[in-house]
């Protein structure tokens, strides 16, 4: 998508960390928006060697010679003076940090926000996690207007996809983001022709609202206790990262991709059943959880047949 003059001209500063927010700032960067500026976070050490690693955005933007800050804290005088000599007239957010309001009040036309889920729906940190865990049918992205309280501006723009029994939150994420970068581009041109109306968000007196506060280590064991679609939703939603487990003869077993049998087990849940060669499953109160792929604590990540292949049962 090429967007119009009025929308090229415009002046953009762009904040975002991860890959899913670099899919985002090149669609903004390929349909001809003006990118005054890039802001991620700072270069933080990781590996074996704990080397100072730029984020993904920062890679991106050094590529295309785009302009970056590294604030520390986003109040900082100094990043606010650098911030405002970039005379943005719009400032767009996809994976970021909360912002201040001295920051998002900053330009003309305000800072607009990506986020991962069809507001008011999943507001919070993991949206599409959630979305998968609760064995959501249907999911999207919303890009709309920053203000005090997370994830509650005005909506802009919506797009909605299908989410598929098979579908992982890896998968959904991937989806998304270009999705989402799409429906962002759609905004900006939105904006800048002044034809899009902001909406404020609502909850229909009879439906339920959901919420996606962050995953902790607790969230991500499982629970036998409960019907195998729940689990099964549970392992998907967690998957690629950080991963749901469950604990085996004594060490942490990370399930990354499971199938689901729903029938009479005839057993206690969480008792796993194995023929030692192809198939480890745990009972659930109405079915069976299939592993396929999994990683046990101090091994590397493997298919079910090749973890069973190695493996020494007491």
């Amino acid at each position: 998508m090429i967007l119009n003059e009025q929308a090229k001209n415009l002046r953009i500063v762009f904040m975002g960390t991860p890959e899913f927010a670099v899919a985002s700032l090149d669609a903004l960067f390929r349909a001809g928006c003006t990118i005054a500026g890039v802001i991620t976070a700072p270069d933080k050490p990781a590996g074996r060697g704990m080397e100072l690693q730029q984020s993904a955005v920062k890679k991106y933007a050094l590529e295309h010679q785009l302009p970056v800050l590294q604030p520390e804290k986003l109040k900082n005088p100094e990043f606010l003076d650098a911030l405002q000599n970039l005379k943005a007239d719009l400032q767009v957010c996809v994976a970021f940090r909360m912002l201040p309001e001295i920051v998002w009040n900053m330009p003309p036309m305000g800072t607009i926000n990506l986020h991962g889920s069809l507001l008011p729906q999943y507001r919070g940190a993991a949206p599409i996690n959630w979305a998968v865990i609760n064995g959501e049918k249907e999911t999207g992205v919303t890009t709309f207007k920053l203000q005090h309280e997370i994830d509650t501006g005005n909506i802009l723009l919506q797009d909605r996809f299908p989410v598929t029994e098979e579908d992982t939150a890896g998968t959904v994420h991937d989806k998304m983001k270009t999705i989402g970068a799409r429906l962002l581009v759609k905004t900006v041109e939105g904006l800048a022709s002044g034809s899009l109306t902001e909406t404020p968000q609502s909850v229909p007196a009879t439906a339920t609202l959901y919420h996606a506060p962050k995953i902790f280590t607790e969230t991500c064991l499982i629970d036998f206790n409960q019907p195998v679609e729940k689990v099964y939703n549970l392992v998907r939603g967690l998957a690629p990262y950080p991963g749901a487990f469950t604990f085996f003869n004594g060490k942490k077993l990370k399930i990354f991709t499971a199938t689901m049998r729903k029938e009479n087990t005839g057993r206690a849940p969480g008792e796993y059943t194995t023929d030692a060669k192809n198939h480890l499953s745990f009972a659930c109160i109405n079915g069976f959880l299939d592993v396929k792929e999994m990683q046990l604590e101090g091994k590397k990540r493997m298919a079910i047949t090749d973890f069973l292949r190695g493996y020494q049962f007491k």
